[in-house]
């Protein structure tokens, strides 16, 4: 009788057809033997975590100070971020025209009011309007002044049938998008999206926020509220409260009285302060002005780091690399040498919003490095 090799099969989980011989350790030591099987359980937990569909994929706090997010600078700081946001009031109120605003404003990289701008391309979806309506107003609140990067359009598909690859189709068309406005969301919800619970509300608003989130750009969604009052404005927003929950935040646009110029606009969101501001109606321009805020903008306490890299390193060259003991080395501020890495990761995001500086590690032979660099164009 031929003796044949005792064989054992891998976990389920591997998916290997054929048998596998038993670990050998006879010429190990115990020591040695452990590793290769802690090595080997590792590699089947790693291997199940790929596998199984129910597995989470989680992260360590550690691994979270480890690792440079994108940062998403706003649009109009302090007003409106990139990510989905629904912009609410009553029809025939004056939101189109506020709209009209935000889209030449960021077109332009001009001030809103008292609020900084980042200029970028805007695409806005007046489904309620003709082309010469839209040519009357725009003439009347902004005279010549035109924006080459600022378009408009009258018709666009629904949500599953042709809208999601015309938006899609425009953003690698215009790479440069900061904002799309729908106006209004009632007009792109897909067949059957009158159905108000708060499930369809929901996976319509987070499927606008996907789109939002993959290019970074804003999308802002014009829609009505209700005729019902309650204690927070913010429930009067038609449809379920799962078009704010998914959201990234809201703006409410209200008068006291209907006839009146007079209205307040309220802003609530994940990345902003909370807002209030007080708005005047120009009767000639149709411009809506800035009155007053109900509080100040609250800014971040200032970060030395960050101004320190700025003066020291970065203030008469577009392009700096080297280890963190050498950046230190640089540097005025307080700080070890095994931490700014990290915290150069969490500051990354204020670093170029407040001083145009952008920030990575990488690795060469010598081990890990920080690369600094501005834009072309802030050096020119």
């Amino acid at each position: 009788m031929t003796n044949q090799k005792e064989t054992t099969a891998f976990g389920s989980s591997v998916g290997a057809d054929e048998r596998q011989p038993i670990q050998k350790c006879a010429d190990n030591s115990i020591s040695a033997c452990n590793e290769n099987i802690k090595g080997f359980g590792e590699m089947q937990k790693e291997l199940l975590r790929e596998l199984s569909p129910s597995s989470l994929k989680t992260i360590t706090m550690s691994e979270l100070y480890d690792t440079v997010y994108d940062s998403k600078p706003p649009l109009i700081d302090g007003l409106l971020y990139p990510g989905a946001y629904i912009f609410a009031g009553s029809p025939k109120l004056g939101k189109s025209f506020l709209m009209a605003q935000f889209a030449y404003h960021v077109s332009t990289g001009t001030p809103l009011w008292n609020y900084t701008v980042r200029k970028g391309t805007v695409l806005y979806l007046a489904l309620e309007d003709d082309y010469r309506r839209l040519q009357e107003r725009l003439y009347r609140m902004f005279g010549m002044e035109s924006a080459e990067n600022l378009y408009f359009s009258v018709s666009a598909g629904q949500l599953g049938r042709g809208l999601d690859e015309q938006l899609t189709k425009f953003v690698v068309e215009h790479p440069d998008t900061k904002l799309i406005i729908i106006d209004t969301l009632q007009k792109v919800r897909e067949v059957g999206g009158d159905n108000y619970s708060y499930a369809n509300d929901y996976q319509i608003i987070t499927r606008l926020k996907s789109f939002a989130d993959t290019h970074g750009l804003c999308l802002l969604l014009v829609h009505h509220t209700r005729k019902q009052t309650s204690d927070d404005k913010f429930d009067m927003i038609s449809g379920t409260s799962g078009l704010l929950g998914a959201a990234d935040g809201a703006f409410l646009l209200y008068k006291e009285k209907r006839t009146g110029n007079a209205a307040t606009l309220e802003v609530s969101g994940r990345d902003q302060q909370e807002q209030k501001l007080y708005l005047l109606r120009n009767p000639e321009t149709l411009l809506w002005d800035f009155q007053k805020a109900e509080t100040e903008l609250w800014k971040e306490p200032p970060e030395p780091l960050l101004d320190e890299i700025a003066e020291c390193v970065m203030k008469d060259v577009s392009f700096w690399e080297g280890s963190a003991t050498e950046l230190v080395a640089l540097l005025n501020a307080d700080v070890q040498v095994n931490i700014i890495t990290k915290r150069l990761n969490i500051l990354a995001g204020r670093l170029y919003d407040e001083h145009g500086i952008h920030y990575k590690k990488g690795r060469c032979h010598e081990g890990r490095k920080i690369i600094l660099w501005k834009d072309a164009e802030e050096t020119a």
